[in-house]
């Protein structure tokens, strides 16, 4: 750890503030049901209770523990990107990797596909796609994988264009290699730097995605747990004083995006990704 922070120095403390910060709501995401002191849908106490004793982060609008829904609400989050992510890294990187090797017409067709995407500000095509397939968890997180598609597609393509004129690339050809092997055999392990980037970037943005999808009533419905989701719902007291219903949901969207921005910052500048930028 020393001689990581002596070799990397700023970079360093970035990527293990970030990695500090994931761990502390992944560990909330995975025992949400042993850590939280209630259950996050049960009414426990009067509506809009402030912080006290007994209820650590006060109640919301319906008299449920805040501090429970946003434990849960770590689960509900990191779920959606989660599946978002992969979703979206299953699709951009193969068709990268072909397009950027082979070439021709479907490099053409793939490219003018992507960019055509890449163009619609992300959360408005993510609003769309969801408005389109309705609310529910599993729509929310398509429609955020829609978004990062071309993200991983355009970075990989532009990196392939530049391996596949290396030497091991040449020998491999000269060996008989077929056009499976290379791609996957000798030019993916040399692309894994960038979408270790790439997906530090892009699950922070993903954070902000789907708390907004939640806060329009696109993802999760009541009484699931998400923070978005109640951001939308005690948005409306905010102006009667009652500010914690808001605030603590508001700051874990903060806090997660932020540990996953720090991590993808200190990453770009340590695996020689310079250049590599969120959507």
């Amino acid at each position: 750890m020393i001689s990581f922070i002596n070799r990397y120095g700023v970079d360093a403390y970035l990527v293990i503030s970030g990695i500090a910060i994931i761990s502390i709501f992944l560990f909330l995401a995975i025992f949400a049901d042993f850590v939280s002191p209630y259950d996050p849908i049960d009414i426990v106490g009067e509506a809009v209770q402030p912080p006290s004793n007994k209820y650590l982060m006060g109640t919301d609008s319906l008299g449920r523990d805040v501090l429970s829904r946003l434990i849960h609400g770590a689960r509900t989050i990191m779920g959606v990107i989660a599946v978002s992510t992969a979703v979206s890294m299953v699709i951009g990187i193969p068709l990268g990797l072909i397009s950027g090797y082979i070439g021709g017409i479907i490099d053409r067709i793939l490219s003018v596909i992507m960019d055509s995407i890449y163009a619609f500000p992300g959360l408005i095509l993510a609003i769309a796609v969801a408005a389109v397939l309705g609310p529910g968890i599993y729509n929310a997180a398509f429609a955020i994988s829609v978004v990062y598609i071309p993200t991983y597609f355009r970075m990989i393509r532009g990196h392939v264009l530049s391996l596949k004129e290396s030497l091991f690339v040449e020998a491999a050809k000269a060996m008989g290699a077929t056009n499976n092997r290379i791609i996957f055999r000798h030019i993916l392990p040399n692309t894994i730097y960038i979408i270790t980037v790439i997906f530090s970037l892009n699950v922070s943005d993903a954070v902000l995605t789907e708390a907004g999808l939640s806060f329009l009533g696109l993802s999760v419905s009541s009484p699931t747990p998400d923070w978005g989701f109640d951001l939308r719902n005690g948005q409306r007291y905010l102006l009667s004083g009652y500010w914690w219903p808001v605030f603590f949901p508001g700051v874990a969207i903060i806090l997660l995006a932020l540990g996953f921005g720090l991590l993808g910052e200190g990453l770009n500048t340590i695996l020689g990704g310079e250049g590599v930028k969120s959507r």
